[in-house]
């Protein structure tokens, strides 16, 4: 009776064992048949997005030499473009503003009237002033200058409208910081004869 209690054990054992090895084996058959199935997805999405990828590349293709010569034809710039009369005034612009910052500077610098603080001050305004209006004539350079900027007529119109409009409120700084200055200047130079005068009377 005892062996046969055994016997049903190691049985019932096995067969647990290979029921449980059967379970696994389905689930695995399961997987595998799952992963078959996301890699026939992954492969045809793969076949499409290259079919797609090709015909992209094909049509870029034809595209991206349209788009080479628009865009190399907005690196060279039209003859009229130079001629646009801003382009003088920029320049003529420019040329005040270096000659009469050099001008008015040296003639503060050398009246007597300011301390070394004041020249420094003078120096320092009329070094940033002149700083900047020559990187307006280094931008100005660029719009005009073919291969340097990728610009349509337009663009570069406009540009140069707003070099012009930024030079021309240089320039109208520089004379009213002279003019402020020279009556400065003035009324300090006045101030001196009058004290002057006192002590020669007294």
């Amino acid at each position: 009776m005892v062996a046969i209690v055994l016997l049903c054990t190691v049985v019932t054992t096995q067969v647990e064992a290979q029921s449980d090895d059967m379970v696994q084996l389905i689930l695995d058959i399961e997987k595998l048949t799952q992963l078959k199935g996301i890699l026939t997805d992954m492969k045809t999405g793969y076949d499409i997005i290259n079919g797609g990828y090709n015909e992209v590349k094909q049509i870029a293709s034809g595209n991206l030499n349209i788009h080479t010569v628009f865009l190399n034809g907005l690196l060279a710039i039209n003859p009229e473009i130079a001629k646009y009369g801003r382009v003088a005034d920029i320049v003529l612009k420019q040329g005040y503003i270096v000659t009469e910052y050099q001008r008015y500077y040296s003639q503060f610098r050398n009246s007597g009237i300011f301390n070394s603080n004041e020249v420094g001050y003078l120096a320092n305004v009329y070094t940033t002033l002149l700083q900047q209006s020559l990187q307006n004539l280094s931008q100005l350079i660029d719009v005009l200058a073919a291969g340097k900027l990728r610009m349509s007529d337009n663009e570069r119109l406009k540009a140069i409208d707003r070099i012009y409009a930024d030079t021309d409120d240089k320039l109208t700084f520089l004379r009213h910081f002279d003019q402020q200055t020279a009556v400065l200047a003035v009324q300090r130079q006045h101030e001196l004869n009058n004290y002057s005068t006192l002590q020669k009377l007294y």
